[in-house]
Formats: structure tokens, sequence, C-alpha cells
């Protein structure tokens, strides 16, 4: 039997931000698109902010309605990245068989590591102590023989949780709960299963597979096999060399709304942009990830035009959303890439129409954001 740990970061983005920031640990807080001016959306919010129903991808307006006090702070995504690499430079530190599924998450496969560091329990209170101790950040700990049973049991204590979840003990925990609880499932497949009498993961198990099938498909396996705790997916580590600049964002709910996920898109976005024009590079290729509540996460890509501007990657990054998307299928994750990366050819043109004139304009707007806050000039599509 393998002996897998699902770590998730607790609230990540804003408590990166703590870290730097203690104060921010005892009140509403979030990370926000622009705080000076309070626009854009909800990148994060700390658990003292989500006591007043603070999400993700929320605009700050309704966050503010619902949350006056909260104390917002402008992103800062490279930092999140350095964070994250120290996080998983860690778990690596247990096992080789670290799987990173965002920014903020990983499975790590511990079944030979026993001997060195002891039992799951044992290896995963040591994480978590660390972690917070050594890197002054949160995380729950899910504890299984397998992908799936781990990450269910991540959800189930949070912040600062550890909790075990094992098939022989399936029925007893994951049976009684409501069917929406099972990740794979969304609010419109929930109330089918409703309307045909399944109300609890439990009643789901004991569903006649034929009808599962008949009524969802191959989808219909997976619920089946998910209700029994049942996955047979192992930890596959992954190494990306590929010059690339990417941005991924895991959402604190699932959402089905196209513009929801545009609008994260175009902050993610304006992040890349600014980073690839720093370091004076353009690329060619934009790649879209979306990561269902199944787990399953699809990535699709397009060439375009070298570039470094933030428009022609966000509408590149739209055009493929929108030729993907399926509004049955909740997403909690979304991520954008620009890709095959390149220097820059520093060539002398006196062409200053154009895209010339843009990427002037565009770094002209770094330089403004750079010297008077994140954000002082901003795009309506992040608004």
């Amino acid at each position: 039997m393998k002996d897998i740990l699902l770590v998730d970061m607790n609230a990540f983005f804003i408590m990166c931000e703590s870290r730097r920031d203690n104060s921010l640990l005892n009140i509403p807080a979030a990370v926000a698109g622009d705080p000076k001016y309070r626009t854009g959306i909800i990148l994060a919010a700390n658990y003292e902010a989500r006591k007043f129903n603070v999400k993700v991808t929320m605009t700050v307006n309704e966050a503010l309605k619902i949350c006056p006090n909260l104390k917002l702070v402008k992103p800062d995504h490279e930092y999140y990245e350095k964070c994250s690499k120290q996080v998983f430079s860690l778990l690596s530190e247990y096992s080789p068989q670290l799987e990173i599924n965002s920014i903020d998450e990983a499975w790590i496969d511990v079944t030979s590591s026993k001997k060195l560091f002891g039992d799951p329990y044992e290896i995963a209170c040591d994480i978590q102590k660390r972690i917070k101790e050594e890197l002054g950040l949160w995380c729950s700990i899910g504890i299984s023989e397998n992908k799936f049973l781990a990450k269910m049991a991540s959800e189930m204590k949070k912040p600062l949780g550890i909790t075990k979840l094992y098939k022989s003990s399936v029925s007893e925990i994951l049976w009684p709960l409501s069917i929406n609880k099972l990740y794979g499932i969304g609010n419109a497949t929930a109330k089918k299963l409703n309307k045909d009498g399944i109300i609890t993961i439990g009643d789901l198990a004991k569903a006649d597979l034929s009808y599962l099938v008949s009524r969802f498909g191959k989808y219909g396996v997976y619920l089946y096999e998910r209700s029994k705790g049942i996955d047979d997916d192992l930890v596959s580590p992954h190494d990306s060399k590929s010059l690339s600049c990417g941005r991924m964002e895991t959402l604190t709910h699932d959402i089905t709304d196209l513009n929801e996920a545009k609008r994260v898109i175009a902050v993610l976005s304006e992040s890349i942009a600014r980073s690839v024009r720093q370091k004076n590079l353009v690329g060619s290729v934009v790649q879209i990830q979306i990561k269902y509540n199944t787990f399953k996460m699809i990535s699709r890509q397009i060439t375009i035009e070298e570039t470094s501007l933030t428009k022609d990657i966000y509408n590149a990054g739209c055009s493929i959303l929108e030729n993907n998307w399926d509004e049955d299928k909740p997403v909690r994750l979304v991520g954008i890439s620009l890709c095959s990366l390149k220097r820059k050819d520093m060539q002398i043109s006196f062409d200053v129409d154009g895209k010339q004139r843009e990427e002037h304009l565009e770094k002209t707007i770094d330089k403004l954001n750079s010297k008077f806050g994140q954000d002082i000039i901003k795009r309506g599509n992040t608004i």
C-alpha cells in the first residue's frame, strides 16, 4: 500500500504577505488587484476575512461591502513563486516522488521514506511544523493510500490540519457527507443526483454503476469509483524546463462562469507581461491550464506573433478559454503561461506606429506602477 500526502498551503498568497507583515495575521486581509484605488478582484483572503464570506474572484467593492475593515495588499506574484519554491524544496527533502499540483499544493509519496522519517503521520507533523517555523507559512495535510483521498483529507481541517483518510474508513467518514462534498461534483451534477434520490456520498457509492454510466457517461464511472475511495493515479513528478513565464490561481470556490475565469486571466496576464518586459523577453506561445474539480487538468495553447504585450497574452488566453469552456464542469484552478520565450531583438526601427508604440506605452505603465504603486494605472478588464 502506498503512503501519500497532499500538502495544501493555507490562504497562500495572503500568508506569504503575512510573512512580511505579521500584523496581517489577526485582522481580515486579502491580496487584491489594486488596494490603493479599491478596484480589481480578490486573489486570496485570510481566514479572518473568510469569516465575513470574502472569496476569491469577488470584486474588491463586493468584498468591502461585507467586510468594511478588510485590509487590502497588492499582489507580488514573483514573491509568491519564490515562497512556493521554498516549500517544494523543503518537501523534496522527504521524497523525490513529488507532484506539484499548483503553486500552493503538492502530492508527495513517502512510501519509501518511512525508515528515515517515521510513519506518514510523523512525516506530516514534521513537514507542517517546519513550514510554519522555517518559512512562516501554514498548511493542511491529508494522508492516505491514494491521491484522491489524500486531497479529500486535506480539506477536512483548515487551517493547520492533519487528517488521515484511508479506504477502510471511507464508509464511516465520507459516506455520511452531502454529495456536493465529493470532489468532482459541481452544483449542476449534485442537483441531478439529488433529483434521482442520491443525497449523500454513501447513496452514490450504493448506486448502480449502469445507471451512473447511462446518466453521465464516463464521468459516471469516475463518480462511482471516487465515492468508494478508488483512485489508481500515481504520484508523477514533473520537471518542466522549457523557457516560459506562467501564473496559476487556485480558486477558493469552483466556478462555472466564463467571465469570472476571464477576470482571473486578466490579472495573471498583467503580471506575466510585466515580468517578461522587465527581462526584455518576448514569447510566441500562449498556454492555458484549466483544472476541474475532478482533478483533471487540460492544457491548450496557440501560437501568436512574438509579444510581451498584456493585451496580446490576455486576448489569446480568452480565445482559448472560449473554445474550451464547459459550464457543466466546475473549475478550481486557472492558469496562463507565455512560452517559447526569447530575448527580444534589439533592432532600430523608424516605425513608431502599431506594436512598437504599444510596447512603449506598456513599459511606461510599468514604470509608473513601479514608482507610484502597483496598478496605479488599471486596465478596464481587471476592474
